[in-house]
Protein backbone atom coordinates (compact mmCIF):
# COMPACT_ATOMS: atom_id res chain seq x y z
CA UNK A 1 0.00 0.00 0.00
CA UNK A 2 1.37 3.42 -0.99
CA UNK A 3 0.00 6.41 -0.74
CA UNK A 4 0.42 10.00 -2.79
CA UNK A 5 -0.73 13.42 -2.51
CA UNK A 6 -2.01 15.41 -5.27
CA UNK A 7 -2.88 18.55 -5.27
CA UNK A 8 -5.76 19.76 -7.45
CA UNK A 9 -5.80 23.41 -8.31
CA UNK A 10 -9.38 24.70 -9.90
CA UNK A 11 -10.15 27.95 -10.70
CA UNK A 12 -13.19 28.18 -7.89
CA UNK A 13 -11.10 25.57 -5.37
CA UNK A 14 -8.34 23.95 -4.26
CA UNK A 15 -8.02 20.65 -2.79
CA UNK A 16 -5.50 18.24 -1.14
CA UNK A 17 -6.35 14.62 -2.22
CA UNK A 18 -4.70 11.40 -0.54
CA UNK A 19 -4.70 8.61 -3.06
CA UNK A 20 -3.59 4.87 -1.58
CA UNK A 21 -2.87 2.52 -3.88
CA UNK A 22 -3.34 -1.79 -3.09
CA UNK A 23 -2.84 -4.55 -5.47
CA UNK A 24 -6.11 -4.23 -5.99
CA UNK A 25 -8.10 -0.66 -5.80
CA UNK A 26 -7.36 3.14 -5.72
CA UNK A 27 -9.20 4.68 -2.87
CA UNK A 28 -9.15 8.53 -2.87
CA UNK A 29 -9.83 10.75 0.22
CA UNK A 30 -10.34 14.49 0.55
CA UNK A 31 -7.77 15.85 3.36
CA UNK A 32 -8.00 19.85 2.94
CA UNK A 33 -10.36 21.91 0.50
CA UNK A 34 -9.96 25.53 0.08
CA UNK A 35 -11.41 28.66 -1.40
CA UNK A 36 -9.54 29.74 -4.92
CA UNK A 37 -10.83 33.52 -4.94
CA UNK A 38 -9.06 36.26 -7.37
CA UNK A 39 -7.86 39.27 -5.93
CA UNK A 40 -8.57 42.73 -7.90
CA UNK A 41 -6.10 45.60 -7.57
CA UNK A 42 -7.12 49.16 -9.42
CA UNK A 43 -7.95 47.50 -12.72
CA UNK A 44 -5.61 44.20 -12.71
CA UNK A 45 -6.79 40.56 -11.64
CA UNK A 46 -4.35 38.37 -10.13
CA UNK A 47 -4.86 34.62 -8.55
CA UNK A 48 -4.07 34.75 -4.79
CA UNK A 49 -0.95 32.96 -5.19
CA UNK A 50 1.00 33.16 -1.51
CA UNK A 51 -2.35 32.10 -0.07
CA UNK A 52 -2.77 29.18 -2.28
CA UNK A 53 1.00 28.19 -1.06
CA UNK A 54 -0.18 28.56 2.24
CA UNK A 55 -3.07 25.69 1.65
CA UNK A 56 -0.57 23.37 -0.25
CA UNK A 57 1.83 23.48 2.92
CA UNK A 58 -1.28 23.10 4.87
CA UNK A 59 -2.59 19.67 3.22
CA UNK A 60 1.09 18.72 3.57
CA UNK A 61 0.74 19.46 7.58
CA UNK A 62 -2.10 17.51 7.46
CA UNK A 63 -0.70 14.39 5.51
CA UNK A 64 2.56 13.71 7.10
CA UNK A 65 2.36 16.08 10.57
CA UNK A 66 -1.57 15.20 12.15
CA UNK A 67 -2.31 11.46 10.06
CA UNK A 68 1.65 10.69 9.87
CA UNK A 69 1.10 9.22 6.72
CA UNK A 70 4.39 7.78 4.86
CA UNK A 71 4.02 9.52 1.32
CA UNK A 72 5.52 8.11 -1.88
CA UNK A 73 4.94 11.32 -3.79
CA UNK A 74 3.42 14.78 -4.20
CA UNK A 75 2.10 16.47 -7.31
CA UNK A 76 0.62 19.44 -8.27
CA UNK A 77 -1.92 19.87 -11.32
CA UNK A 78 -3.79 23.65 -11.80
CA UNK A 79 -5.66 25.06 -14.58
CA UNK A 80 -3.30 25.84 -17.65
CA UNK A 81 -2.20 28.99 -19.87
CA UNK A 82 -1.15 30.76 -16.62
CA UNK A 83 2.15 31.57 -15.46
CA UNK A 84 4.47 33.21 -12.93
CA UNK A 85 7.85 35.06 -13.99
CA UNK A 86 10.77 34.10 -11.58
CA UNK A 87 14.02 36.75 -10.78
CA UNK A 88 17.62 35.76 -10.92
CA UNK A 89 17.16 35.51 -7.39
CA UNK A 90 14.45 32.58 -7.84
CA UNK A 91 11.48 34.41 -6.26
CA UNK A 92 8.96 36.01 -7.84
CA UNK A 93 9.36 39.45 -9.60
CA UNK A 94 5.24 39.93 -9.84
CA UNK A 95 2.35 38.30 -8.81
CA UNK A 96 0.61 36.16 -11.69
CA UNK A 97 -2.42 37.49 -13.25
CA UNK A 98 -5.73 36.02 -13.76
CA UNK A 99 -6.47 34.63 -17.55
CA UNK A 100 -9.45 36.90 -17.08
CA UNK A 101 -7.02 39.42 -16.85
CA UNK A 102 -8.24 42.89 -18.79
CA UNK A 103 -4.91 43.41 -20.05
CA UNK A 104 -5.46 40.37 -22.81
CA UNK A 105 -8.75 42.17 -24.40
CA UNK A 106 -7.37 42.76 -28.04
CA UNK A 107 -4.26 40.80 -27.87
CA UNK A 108 -5.28 38.70 -30.52
CA UNK A 109 -5.45 41.08 -33.14
CA UNK A 110 -2.12 42.64 -32.03
CA UNK A 111 -0.17 39.37 -32.51
CA UNK A 112 -1.98 38.64 -35.76
CA UNK A 113 -0.32 41.93 -36.74
CA UNK A 114 2.75 40.80 -36.63
CA UNK A 115 2.20 36.60 -37.22
CA UNK A 116 -0.09 35.69 -39.12
CA UNK A 117 -3.13 33.39 -37.88
CA UNK A 118 -2.86 30.45 -39.73
CA UNK A 119 1.26 30.94 -39.00
CA UNK A 120 0.59 30.65 -35.04
CA UNK A 121 -1.55 27.40 -35.77
CA UNK A 122 0.65 25.99 -38.03
CA UNK A 123 3.84 26.11 -35.15
CA UNK A 124 0.95 25.19 -32.15
CA UNK A 125 -1.81 23.79 -33.08
CA UNK A 126 -3.60 25.27 -30.03
CA UNK A 127 -7.10 26.73 -30.48
CA UNK A 128 -7.31 30.48 -30.19
CA UNK A 129 -8.13 32.12 -26.98
CA UNK A 130 -6.93 35.64 -25.94
CA UNK A 131 -5.94 34.13 -22.32
CA UNK A 132 -3.80 32.08 -23.63
CA UNK A 133 -0.41 32.33 -22.29
CA UNK A 134 1.26 33.86 -25.78
CA UNK A 135 -1.21 36.99 -25.53
CA UNK A 136 -0.59 37.51 -22.13
CA UNK A 137 3.09 37.93 -22.52
CA UNK A 138 3.05 40.10 -25.85
CA UNK A 139 0.49 42.27 -23.57
CA UNK A 140 2.81 42.66 -20.43
CA UNK A 141 5.58 43.67 -24.31
CA UNK A 142 3.72 46.47 -25.42
CA UNK A 143 3.19 47.73 -22.10
CA UNK A 144 7.14 47.76 -21.70
CA UNK A 145 6.05 45.42 -18.59
CA UNK A 146 9.14 45.80 -15.75
CA UNK A 147 8.72 42.58 -14.59
CA UNK A 148 9.15 40.70 -18.42
CA UNK A 149 12.17 42.65 -18.59
CA UNK A 150 13.80 41.48 -15.17
CA UNK A 151 12.70 38.20 -15.67
CA UNK A 152 15.35 35.28 -15.76
CA UNK A 153 12.68 31.91 -15.81
CA UNK A 154 8.72 31.30 -16.50
CA UNK A 155 6.98 28.92 -14.84
CA UNK A 156 3.51 27.78 -15.03
CA UNK A 157 1.51 27.55 -12.41
CA UNK A 158 2.07 24.20 -11.32
CA UNK A 159 5.58 24.48 -12.04
CA UNK A 160 5.74 27.22 -9.34
CA UNK A 161 4.04 25.34 -6.80
CA UNK A 162 6.66 22.33 -8.02
CA UNK A 163 9.31 24.86 -7.23
CA UNK A 164 8.41 25.85 -4.14
CA UNK A 165 8.22 22.03 -3.49
CA UNK A 166 11.35 20.85 -4.57
CA UNK A 167 13.55 23.60 -5.29
CA UNK A 168 13.94 22.31 -9.03
CA UNK A 169 12.29 24.62 -11.79
CA UNK A 170 11.03 22.39 -14.32
CA UNK A 171 8.42 23.14 -17.29
CA UNK A 172 6.25 19.91 -17.13
CA UNK A 173 4.91 19.70 -20.79
CA UNK A 174 1.14 18.96 -20.34
CA UNK A 175 1.25 22.72 -19.00
CA UNK A 176 3.75 23.72 -21.07
CA UNK A 177 0.77 22.72 -24.54
CA UNK A 178 -1.70 24.99 -23.37
CA UNK A 179 0.66 28.39 -23.44
CA UNK A 180 0.42 28.66 -27.52
CA UNK A 181 4.07 28.57 -28.13
CA UNK A 182 4.89 24.87 -27.63
CA UNK A 183 4.94 23.05 -31.07
CA UNK A 184 3.63 19.35 -30.66
CA UNK A 185 4.84 18.28 -33.97
CA UNK A 186 8.66 19.27 -33.20
CA UNK A 187 7.93 18.84 -29.12
CA UNK A 188 9.61 21.61 -27.98
CA UNK A 189 9.27 25.44 -27.57
CA UNK A 190 8.27 27.45 -30.80
CA UNK A 191 11.37 29.67 -30.32
CA UNK A 192 10.31 31.19 -33.97
CA UNK A 193 7.04 33.03 -32.75
CA UNK A 194 9.20 34.46 -29.78
CA UNK A 195 11.71 36.16 -32.05
CA UNK A 196 8.76 37.13 -34.66
CA UNK A 197 7.04 38.85 -31.32
CA UNK A 198 10.49 40.09 -29.50
CA UNK A 199 9.70 37.91 -26.58
CA UNK A 200 12.92 37.05 -24.42
CA UNK A 201 13.69 33.38 -25.09
CA UNK A 202 16.04 33.09 -21.89
CA UNK A 203 13.01 32.73 -19.79
CA UNK A 204 11.78 29.29 -21.23
CA UNK A 205 13.15 26.78 -19.67
CA UNK A 206 13.67 22.87 -19.55
CA UNK A 207 10.41 21.17 -20.55
CA UNK A 208 10.02 17.41 -18.47
CA UNK A 209 7.13 14.54 -19.44
CA UNK A 210 4.63 13.90 -17.00
CA UNK A 211 5.61 11.41 -14.23
CA UNK A 212 8.93 12.64 -14.09
CA UNK A 213 10.53 13.16 -10.61
CA UNK A 214 11.87 16.40 -9.90
CA UNK A 215 13.75 16.11 -6.86
CA UNK A 216 12.56 15.09 -2.41
CA UNK A 217 10.17 17.94 -0.91
CA UNK A 218 12.16 20.43 1.01
CA UNK A 219 9.73 21.55 3.21
CA UNK A 220 10.75 21.02 7.01
CA UNK A 221 10.37 17.87 8.46
CA UNK A 222 9.38 16.13 5.28
CA UNK A 223 12.27 13.44 4.90
CA UNK A 224 12.77 12.20 1.21
CA UNK A 225 9.11 12.60 -0.22
CA UNK A 226 9.46 12.48 -3.92
CA UNK A 227 7.69 15.21 -5.48
CA UNK A 228 6.68 14.08 -8.99
CA UNK A 229 5.59 16.78 -12.30
CA UNK A 230 2.45 14.85 -12.69
CA UNK A 231 0.15 15.72 -15.54
CA UNK A 232 0.49 19.23 -14.02
CA UNK A 233 -2.78 20.61 -16.76
CA UNK A 234 -5.58 19.96 -15.04
CA UNK A 235 -6.89 18.54 -18.16
CA UNK A 236 -4.36 16.07 -18.75
CA UNK A 237 -4.96 14.42 -15.36
CA UNK A 238 -8.56 14.35 -15.85
CA UNK A 239 -8.19 12.62 -19.24
CA UNK A 240 -5.65 10.04 -18.04
CA UNK A 241 -8.64 8.65 -15.52
CA UNK A 242 -10.91 8.78 -18.12
CA UNK A 243 -11.62 4.91 -17.72
CA UNK A 244 -11.85 3.89 -21.16
CA UNK A 245 -11.48 0.30 -22.87
CA UNK A 246 -11.24 -0.16 -26.33
CA UNK A 247 -13.93 1.69 -29.08
CA UNK A 248 -14.54 4.78 -30.64
CA UNK A 249 -14.82 7.55 -27.34
CA UNK A 250 -14.63 10.80 -26.79
CA UNK A 251 -14.36 12.59 -23.34
CA UNK A 252 -15.90 16.02 -21.74
CA UNK A 253 -13.61 17.00 -18.75
CA UNK A 254 -16.75 18.62 -16.94
CA UNK A 255 -16.19 21.36 -14.32
CA UNK A 256 -15.46 25.32 -14.82
CA UNK A 257 -14.97 24.46 -18.25
CA UNK A 258 -15.38 21.99 -20.30
CA UNK A 259 -12.84 20.18 -22.31
CA UNK A 260 -14.34 17.96 -25.33
CA UNK A 261 -12.29 15.66 -27.59
CA UNK A 262 -10.37 12.37 -28.37
CA UNK A 263 -6.65 10.81 -27.78
CA UNK A 264 -5.00 10.50 -30.76
CA UNK A 265 -1.50 9.50 -31.24
CA UNK A 266 -0.43 12.43 -33.45
CA UNK A 267 -1.52 15.88 -33.68
CA UNK A 268 -3.94 17.25 -36.43
CA UNK A 269 -2.55 20.67 -37.46
CA UNK A 270 -4.01 21.45 -40.66
CA UNK A 271 -6.35 23.55 -42.70
CA UNK A 272 -9.74 22.21 -40.64
CA UNK A 273 -8.47 22.32 -37.63
CA UNK A 274 -7.72 25.73 -37.75
CA UNK A 275 -10.89 26.69 -39.29
CA UNK A 276 -13.05 24.66 -36.08
CA UNK A 277 -10.50 26.36 -33.81
CA UNK A 278 -9.05 23.48 -32.04
CA UNK A 279 -6.41 22.37 -30.26
CA UNK A 280 -3.65 20.10 -29.84
CA UNK A 281 -2.23 19.60 -26.39
CA UNK A 282 -0.20 16.85 -25.05
CA UNK A 283 -1.74 14.22 -22.19
CA UNK A 284 0.15 11.69 -20.38
CA UNK A 285 2.39 9.18 -22.74
CA UNK A 286 2.70 11.41 -24.71
CA UNK A 287 -0.70 11.37 -26.17
CA UNK A 288 -2.34 14.26 -28.39
CA UNK A 289 -5.80 15.95 -26.42
CA UNK A 290 -7.28 16.92 -29.81
CA UNK A 291 -9.88 19.13 -28.21
CA UNK A 292 -11.95 22.07 -27.67
CA UNK A 293 -12.35 24.41 -24.86
CA UNK A 294 -16.03 25.15 -24.12
CA UNK A 295 -17.59 27.62 -21.43
CA UNK A 296 -18.63 24.97 -18.56
CA UNK A 297 -20.04 25.53 -15.50
CA UNK A 298 -18.26 28.51 -14.81
CA UNK A 299 -21.84 30.28 -15.94
CA UNK A 300 -23.44 28.63 -13.31
CA UNK A 301 -21.08 29.68 -10.18
CA UNK A 302 -20.87 33.41 -11.99
CA UNK A 303 -24.57 32.79 -11.17
CA UNK A 304 -24.92 31.43 -7.84
CA UNK A 305 -22.27 34.38 -6.53
CA UNK A 306 -24.74 36.79 -8.01
CA UNK A 307 -27.72 35.15 -6.40
CA UNK A 308 -25.69 34.87 -2.88
CA UNK A 309 -25.01 38.62 -3.10
CA UNK A 310 -28.80 39.14 -3.66
CA UNK A 311 -29.40 36.78 0.04
CA UNK A 312 -30.44 33.65 -2.51
CA UNK A 313 -27.91 30.61 -1.58
CA UNK A 314 -28.55 27.88 -3.75
CA UNK A 315 -26.71 24.51 -3.48
CA UNK A 316 -25.92 22.81 -7.14
CA UNK A 317 -27.54 19.82 -6.07
CA UNK A 318 -31.03 22.09 -5.53
CA UNK A 319 -30.78 23.83 -8.78
CA UNK A 320 -30.03 20.72 -10.32
CA UNK A 321 -33.62 19.60 -9.12
CA UNK A 322 -34.87 22.66 -9.95
CA UNK A 323 -33.48 22.69 -13.42
CA UNK A 324 -35.16 19.63 -13.82
CA UNK A 325 -38.39 20.91 -12.87
CA UNK A 326 -38.02 23.72 -15.38
CA UNK A 327 -39.83 24.04 -18.75
CA UNK A 328 -37.46 23.07 -21.88
CA UNK A 329 -35.92 25.00 -24.13
CA UNK A 330 -37.78 28.44 -22.65
CA UNK A 331 -34.01 29.94 -24.15
CA UNK A 332 -31.58 29.20 -25.99
CA UNK A 333 -28.26 30.06 -25.34
CA UNK A 334 -24.74 29.90 -26.43
CA UNK A 335 -22.30 28.88 -23.67
CA UNK A 336 -19.07 30.45 -25.26
CA UNK A 337 -21.36 33.72 -25.48
CA UNK A 338 -20.27 34.20 -21.83
CA UNK A 339 -16.68 34.73 -21.45
CA UNK A 340 -16.35 37.88 -18.70
CA UNK A 341 -17.25 37.62 -14.63
CA UNK A 342 -19.80 39.36 -13.03
CA UNK A 343 -23.93 39.34 -13.10
CA UNK A 344 -24.25 36.71 -15.07
CA UNK A 345 -27.86 36.67 -14.57
CA UNK A 346 -27.93 39.81 -16.11
CA UNK A 347 -25.42 39.07 -19.13
CA UNK A 348 -27.58 36.03 -19.86
CA UNK A 349 -31.38 38.05 -19.81
CA UNK A 350 -29.23 40.53 -22.16
CA UNK A 351 -28.17 37.77 -24.18
CA UNK A 352 -31.75 36.70 -24.51
CA UNK A 353 -33.49 39.95 -25.21
CA UNK A 354 -30.88 40.56 -27.27
CA UNK A 355 -31.70 37.63 -29.52
CA UNK A 356 -35.54 38.10 -29.85
CA UNK A 357 -36.06 35.72 -26.77
CA UNK A 358 -37.70 35.89 -23.25
CA UNK A 359 -35.07 35.86 -20.23
CA UNK A 360 -35.19 32.95 -17.52
CA UNK A 361 -37.97 33.84 -14.79
CA UNK A 362 -36.50 32.37 -11.87
CA UNK A 363 -33.08 30.35 -10.78
CA UNK A 364 -34.29 26.86 -11.70
CA UNK A 365 -35.20 28.68 -15.44
CA UNK A 366 -31.60 29.35 -15.70
CA UNK A 367 -29.87 26.80 -14.56
CA UNK A 368 -31.76 24.67 -16.89
CA UNK A 369 -30.95 27.00 -19.79
CA UNK A 370 -27.32 26.61 -18.78
CA UNK A 371 -27.27 22.98 -18.91
CA UNK A 372 -29.37 22.75 -22.34
CA UNK A 373 -27.22 25.33 -23.64
CA UNK A 374 -24.17 23.04 -23.05
CA UNK A 375 -25.38 19.51 -24.21
CA UNK A 376 -26.21 21.88 -27.64
CA UNK A 377 -22.58 23.40 -27.51
CA UNK A 378 -21.63 19.83 -27.05
CA UNK A 379 -23.61 18.10 -30.36
CA UNK A 380 -22.18 20.93 -32.26
CA UNK A 381 -18.53 20.44 -31.40
CA UNK A 382 -19.00 16.32 -31.25
CA UNK A 383 -20.51 17.04 -35.24
CA UNK A 384 -17.14 19.17 -36.37
CA UNK A 385 -15.20 16.78 -34.37
CA UNK A 386 -16.47 13.32 -36.42
CA UNK A 387 -15.63 15.16 -39.51
CA UNK A 388 -12.24 16.21 -38.39
CA UNK A 389 -11.11 12.77 -37.08
CA UNK A 390 -12.85 10.91 -39.88
CA UNK A 391 -15.16 7.97 -37.81
CA UNK A 392 -18.23 8.40 -35.65
CA UNK A 393 -18.05 8.59 -32.03
CA UNK A 394 -19.83 6.18 -30.02
CA UNK A 395 -19.42 6.72 -26.39
CA UNK A 396 -19.05 9.77 -24.65
CA UNK A 397 -17.07 9.44 -21.45
CA UNK A 398 -17.73 12.48 -18.78
CA UNK A 399 -15.94 13.11 -16.06
CA UNK A 400 -14.91 15.18 -13.55
CA UNK A 401 -17.11 17.15 -11.23
CA UNK A 402 -19.76 18.20 -13.84
CA UNK A 403 -20.56 14.00 -13.58
CA UNK A 404 -21.97 14.07 -11.02
CA UNK A 405 -24.78 16.03 -12.05
CA UNK A 406 -27.42 13.60 -13.33
CA UNK A 407 -29.61 15.79 -15.00
CA UNK A 408 -26.60 17.45 -17.21
CA UNK A 409 -25.74 13.90 -17.81
CA UNK A 410 -29.20 12.85 -18.95
CA UNK A 411 -28.98 15.85 -21.08
CA UNK A 412 -26.12 15.35 -22.75
CA UNK A 413 -27.05 11.98 -23.55
CA UNK A 414 -30.01 13.34 -24.88
CA UNK A 415 -28.78 15.97 -27.21
CA UNK A 416 -25.73 14.05 -28.52
CA UNK A 417 -27.74 11.06 -28.96
CA UNK A 418 -25.34 9.08 -27.68
CA UNK A 419 -24.32 6.72 -24.08
CA UNK A 420 -22.70 8.65 -21.88
CA UNK A 421 -20.90 6.97 -19.33
CA UNK A 422 -20.12 9.34 -16.03
CA UNK A 423 -17.62 9.17 -13.62
CA UNK A 424 -15.43 9.56 -11.74
CA UNK A 425 -16.35 12.64 -10.58
CA UNK A 426 -12.40 13.30 -9.06
CA UNK A 427 -11.02 12.47 -12.32
CA UNK A 428 -8.16 15.16 -11.92
CA UNK A 429 -7.18 13.91 -9.00
CA UNK A 430 -7.31 10.37 -9.94
CA UNK A 431 -5.27 10.84 -12.72
CA UNK A 432 -2.55 13.11 -10.71
CA UNK A 433 -2.13 10.23 -8.49
CA UNK A 434 -1.77 7.46 -10.93
CA UNK A 435 0.37 9.63 -13.13
CA UNK A 436 2.71 10.22 -10.10
CA UNK A 437 2.38 6.01 -9.64
CA UNK A 438 3.60 5.35 -12.95
CA UNK A 439 6.12 8.06 -12.33
CA UNK A 440 7.18 5.78 -9.59
CA UNK A 441 7.07 2.26 -10.97
CA UNK A 442 4.24 0.98 -9.11
CA UNK A 443 1.80 1.31 -12.17
CA UNK A 444 3.37 -0.26 -15.54
CA UNK A 445 1.12 2.16 -17.89
CA UNK A 446 -1.82 4.22 -18.66
CA UNK A 447 -3.51 0.79 -19.53
CA UNK A 448 -2.86 -0.38 -16.40
CA UNK A 449 -3.81 3.28 -14.42
CA UNK A 450 -7.42 2.71 -16.16
CA UNK A 451 -8.13 -0.56 -15.73
CA UNK A 452 -7.74 0.24 -11.65
CA UNK A 453 -9.64 3.06 -12.21
CA UNK A 454 -12.51 1.01 -13.38
CA UNK A 455 -11.90 -1.40 -10.41
CA UNK A 456 -12.24 1.25 -7.75
CA UNK A 457 -14.71 3.82 -8.73
CA UNK A 458 -18.40 3.67 -10.13
CA UNK A 459 -19.49 4.59 -12.98
CA UNK A 460 -23.32 5.29 -13.99
CA UNK A 461 -24.56 4.72 -17.70
CA UNK A 462 -27.15 7.23 -19.63
CA UNK A 463 -28.62 6.37 -22.60
CA UNK A 464 -30.95 8.79 -24.66
CA UNK A 465 -34.48 8.78 -23.60
CA UNK A 466 -35.01 12.55 -24.99
CA UNK A 467 -38.57 13.62 -23.38
CA UNK A 468 -38.22 17.04 -25.59
CA UNK A 469 -37.70 17.76 -28.97
CA UNK A 470 -33.23 18.39 -28.86
CA UNK A 471 -33.28 18.31 -32.92
CA UNK A 472 -35.42 21.38 -32.65
CA UNK A 473 -33.29 23.34 -30.47
CA UNK A 474 -29.67 22.69 -31.69
CA UNK A 475 -31.49 24.39 -35.12
CA UNK A 476 -32.29 27.02 -33.20
CA UNK A 477 -29.30 27.18 -31.49
CA UNK A 478 -26.95 26.41 -35.12
CA UNK A 479 -29.18 30.17 -35.95
CA UNK A 480 -28.04 31.98 -33.15
CA UNK A 481 -25.40 34.89 -33.96
CA UNK A 482 -21.47 34.40 -33.53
Amino acid sequence: MRNYLAFDLGAESGRAMLGTITADFLVLEELHRFANTPVRVFNALYWDTLRLWHEIQEGIRIAARDRKLDLAGIGVDTWGVDFALIGADGHLVDNPRHYRDERNNGMLEKVFEVVPRAEVFDHTGLQFMQLNTLYQLYAMKLANSPALQTAKKLLMIPDLFSYWLSGVAKCELTDASTTQFYDPRKKRWSTELFDKLGLPKHILGEIVQPGTRLGNCILPDMGSVPVYATGSHDTASAVAAVPAEGGSWAYISSGTWSLMGVELDEPVVNEQALAANFTNEIGAEGKVRFLKNIAGLWLLQECRRAWILEGKEYGYPELARMAAEARPFSAIIDPDAFLLPGDMPGQIAAYCRKTGQKPPADAGQYARTIFEGLSLRYRHVLEILEGLIGRRIEVIHLVGGGSKNAVLNQFVADSLNRTVIAGPGEATAIGNVVIQAIGAGELADLAAARALIRKSFPLETFRPAPKADWDAAYEKYRALPR
